[in-house]
């Protein structure tokens, strides 16, 4: 089988080195990836388009190049043709009738001819001649230039003829490895898998960069999205993955910034660990999913305030984009599934955050900060190969067994903020002691501090991150320890 590619238009009109420099990339790029399907591809390289040719007609083998190149960036169009050699028009048409014959019985149709080469008749002959050969000898309604049913593309190149069997809209955008890489900062969250995707697209060697607040479940599912990124629209180059445990960081938050400001210094302390990551791999773009408005944090006077503390150059593909639109583009992109059952980390953010947060004031409680867990933080975080993130996947962790119903002897724990505590109280059934009130950030030292006897009972809004919590306490040693989760909402 034959597959030929069209180049996106933004390519062809770069100089001519760079035309050629992005032409032979991709054609790389193509020749890894379609012998990952086919050890026999060829892939050749011309001025104005790609051959990919397959040594095998099987239609299992036909539908995995179809979707490889439907998602490699830096395609316009490409089509799957047969190829025939040919010395007159007649030649031409004596290869399309078989071919579409049938598919233009009882219907209008149109000849379109794409020419390269030098030869004694123009493509508005090849076009006459041709249409007018299937229109005396097949059961079609007639010629129709404008709006016809079917429309039969001819491509000629030289003493070759190819006709076209199946044409297919591409990904568009540059060949991936044409750019510089860049650090997306990702959550697993629609906006910031669609930034990294835009940035694929646009043929930047995007890497990735998780802050882990505090559960391995919500790592396992970002970890999951960005393979599925990386592997459907940028698997002909290796990134990695780098994961950044950034619990005791939100703990310093909310411990010691107002309410009205933890948000936006919670990105001021991403962007600072995101700029010294970066700088680590010689990577001098940070990507983030930020949109304008969306959220408090991302104002125009808050995300000025956020961008402060970073000389590393931010890109926010999705800034004017709706929501709306940007789960759209999800969706489009098989993403929206993995985005909507993204564990949520309930409570770690203030429930009153400012829309424009005074900077003096913000920078007066960053002076109280210790940096020291942020330096941590970084010095621990975690770089793996975005393949090697899979292993992760294969070994999840047993849930911890959630409780509805208490026993004698259990003790509760309510580990939300205290903010949503004084929101929503817990209400616990009669002859109840009160829940132990131990905020999540403080679990890990606190509970050390409690009695052994007895079995201890985690609760939060969601039951996410107590189920999280409850799985560190476990691997902590402590065996008393359970999830709870009333029959009926609190």
């Amino acid at each position: 089988m034959i597959f030929t590619v069209r180049l996106f238009p933004e390519i062809t009109i770069k100089s001519h080195p760079v035309r050629k420099r992005w032409t032979r990339q991709l054609t790389e790029n193509l020749r890894l990836l379609g012998r990952r399907i086919h050890e026999g591809t060829k892939v050749i390289q011309d001025w104005d388009r790609i051959e990919v040719r397959v040594p095998d007609d099987d239609d299992a083998v036909q539908a995995q190049f179809i979707d490889m190149l439907k998602r490699t960036p830096g395609i316009s169009t490409f089509s799957l043709v047969s190829a025939y050699p040919f010395t007159t028009l007649h030649d031409i048409y004596e290869h399309a009738l078989p071919l579409y014959g049938d598919l233009i019985a009882n219907k209008t149709f149109c000849v379109r001819v794409k020419r390269t080469g030098k030869h004694d008749f123009t493509s508005t002959d090849a076009e006459k001649y041709v249409g007018g050969g299937l229109n005396q000898h097949t059961q079609a309604l007639g010629v129709r230039l404008k709006d016809p049913d079917v429309t039969v593309h001819i491509d000629i190149k030289d003493d070759y003829c190819y006709l076209v069997n199946g044409r297919f809209a591409g990904l568009g955008g540059f060949p991936m490895g044409t750019q510089d890489p860049v650090l997306s900062l990702v959550s697993g969250g629609f906006d910031s898998t669609v930034a990294s995707y835009l940035m694929m697209k646009r043929g930047l060697r995007t890497h990735f960069c998780f802050f882990n607040l505090g559960g391995r479940d919500h790592e396992l599912g970002v970890k999951e999205i960005a393979f599925y990124l990386w592997n459907r629209y940028s698997a002909s180059h290796r990134v990695r993955f780098v994961t950044v445990p950034f619990e005791g960081v939100v703990e310093e938050i909310l411990e010691k910034i107002d309410p009205a400001n933890m948000g936006v210094v919670l990105k001021r302390m991403m962007l600072r660990a995101a700029e010294k990551i970066a700088a680590r791999g010689d990577i001098q773009a940070l990507v983030t999913g930020e949109a304008v408005a969306q959220v408090s944090s991302q104002t125009i006077p808050n995300l000025s305030a956020i961008e402060r503390v970073c000389n590393t150059l931010v890109l926010r593909p999705l800034i004017a984009m709706d929501k709306p639109e940007i789960i759209r583009l999800s969706r489009e992109i098989g993403a929206e599934e993995f985005s909507a059952n993204i564990p949520e980390y309930c409570g770690v953010i203030s429930v009153k955050p400012s829309a424009k947060v005074r900077l003096d004031r913000l920078e007066a409680q960053e002076a109280q900060f210790d940096f020291s867990r942020l330096e941590n933080a970084i010095e621990q975080s975690r770089v793996q190969p975005i393949d090697a993130v899979m292993e992760d996947l294969r070994n999840p962790q047993a849930e911890v067994e959630a409780v509805a119903q208490l026993q004698p002897g259990d003790r509760i724990i309510d580990i939300r903020h205290p903010t949503e505590i004084d929101m929503r109280p817990l209400a616990l059934p009669a002859d109840t002691d009160a829940a132990l009130e131990i905020p999540f950030y403080s679990l890990s030292t606190r509970f050390a501090e409690l009695e052994r006897e007895g079995r201890y009972l985690l609760y939060c809004d969601k039951g996410v991150m107590s189920q999280l919590h409850a799985r560190h306490l476990r691997d902590d040693g402590a065996t008393n320890v359970a999830v709870y989760r009333p029959e009926k909402p609190v």
